[in-house]
C-alpha cells in the first residue's frame, strides 16, 4: 500500500511533464510567434518593477537603489498631507469622470448610427471623417486646439465676436480647460472608438431584424432590443478597463495644454510626477505619488470588474 502511494503520485507528475511537453511540441511555432511580445514585456514592463522600491526610501544617486536609507511611508505621508493633494485628486477626477461621462457613449451611438446606414458613398466619407481625428499626433491636435481658439485670429473668437458674445481667452481661464480637454479628445477618438463596437454589430444575426420586422418593430425597437443587447458584453468590458485608468489623465495633452494662467484646473498627479521626479529631481516622493496613483487604479479595476461580474456575464477576471 505504502508503495503504491508514493508511485501514482510520481507517475501523475511524469505523465503531465510529458503531456506538457507533447503540446509545446506541437505549437512550438505558435510558442515562437508569441516570443518577441513576450520577451518585451518581460524586459520593459515587469523588469524595472523593482525599481518601485525607491518610493519607501530617500534615494540618492550616488548609492544607488539598495544602499540608499529606507524610510518607509514617509513620502506617502508627506503627499497625504501636503495643501495640493486634494487639489490634484480633484483635478485629476474631475477630468477623468468628464471624460468618461462625455466620452464614453458617444462612439456607441455613432457606431449604432453607423450600423443604420446603407453602404455607399456617404457611409464611407462619414467613416472617413470620423476616424480621421485619431491618426493626427498629440502635439499637432494641440496647436491646432490653440490656434482655432487663439482670441486674436482663432476662427472660434471671430464666431463669438460676430454673434455679439465677445472674444474668450480660453486657454488662460481655468474655468473652460476640462471642457476643452474633454472635448477635443472626444473629437480625435470619438470615431476610432466606433470601430470596436461596429465590428461587434457586424456579428449580429440578420435573421433576429427579419423577425422583429416581420413582427412589427420599428427601427428603433430593433436597435434597443437586438443591437444594444449584441454589444452589451464589450460595452462592459471596455468601460472596466476605462475606470482601471481612471486615474491616468493623459499626460502627453495636458502638459501641451497646461500655462501658468490654467494651472488651478489642469494640475493633475501625471504632472506633477513629472515636475517633482524630473524637473526638481526628487525622484523617492514622485515614485511615491507614482505608485500611489496605479494603485488606485488596480483598486477600481478589481471593484468595477467585480460589480460587473455580479451584474452581467461579462467580465476580465
Amino acid at each position: 500500500m505504502e508503495t503504491t502511494t508514493i508511485r501514482e503520485p510520481v507517475s501523475a507528475s511524469k505523465s503531465k511533464i510529458k503531456e506538457m511537453k507533447t503540446k509545446l511540441k506541437k505549437s512550438r511555432q505558435l510558442y515562437l510567434f508569441v516570443l518577441p511580445a513576450f520577451l518585451i514585456i518581460l524586459i520593459f514592463s515587469y523588469g524595472p518593477m523593482y525599481g518601485v522600491i525607491i518610493a519607501f526610501k530617500d534615494y540618492m544617486p550616488s548609492l544607488g537603489i539598495f544602499e540608499s536609507p529606507w524610510v518607509g511611508f514617509k513620502h506617502f505621508q508627506r503627499f497625504f498631507d501636503s495643501y495640493y493633494f486634494w487639489d490634484l485628486m480633484k483635478n485629476t477626477l474631475g477630468i477623468s469622470l468628464y471624460s468618461l461621462i462625455v466620452g464614453f457613449p458617444l462612439p456607441i451611438i455613432l457606431a449604432l448610427a453607423l450600423n443604420e446606414i446603407k453602404d455607399g458613398p456617404f457611409k464611407k466619407i462619414t467613416q472617413t471623417v470620423t476616424y480621421a481625428p485619431n491618426f493626427i499626433a498629440v502635439v499637432v491636435m494641440v496647436g491646432m486646439v490653440i490656434a482655432f481658439l487663439s482670441p486674436s485670429t482663432g476662427i472660434i473668437n471671430h464666431f463669438l465676436d460676430f454673434v455679439g458674445v465677445g472674444r474668450i481667452n480660453f486657454m488662460t481661464e481655468p474655468r473652460w480647460f476640462k471642457t476643452i480637454y474633454v472635448l477635443s479628445g472626444v473629437w480625435q477618438g470619438t470615431g476610432w472608438g466606433s470601430v470596436i463596437y461596429l465590428a461587434a454589430l457586424s456579428g449580429v444575426d440578420t435573421q433576429l431584424h427579419e423577425a422583429a420586422t416581420i413582427d412589427g418593430a420599428s427601427r428603433l425597437q430593433r436597435v434597443w432590443y437586438i443591437n444594444i443587447p449584441t454589444i452589451m458584453p464589450t460595452m462592459v468590458i471596455l468601460l472596466i478597463m476605462s475606470f482601471g485608468s481612471l486615474m491616468s489623465v493623459g499626460f502627453e495633452k495636458i502638459i501641451l495644454m497646461q500655462n501658468p494662467l490654467n494651472m488651478e484646473s489642469s494640475n493633475v498627479i501625471a504632472t506633477f510626477v513629472y515636475q517633482q521626479g524630473l524637473l526638481d529631481a526628487q525622484y523617492s516622493f514622485a515614485a511615491a505619488v507614482g505608485l500611489f496613483n496605479s494603485l488606485i487604479n488596480s483598486i477600481l479595476l478589481i471593484l468595477v470588474n467585480g460589480i460587473a461580474k455580479r451584474l452581467s456575464d461579462s467580465s476580465l477576471l
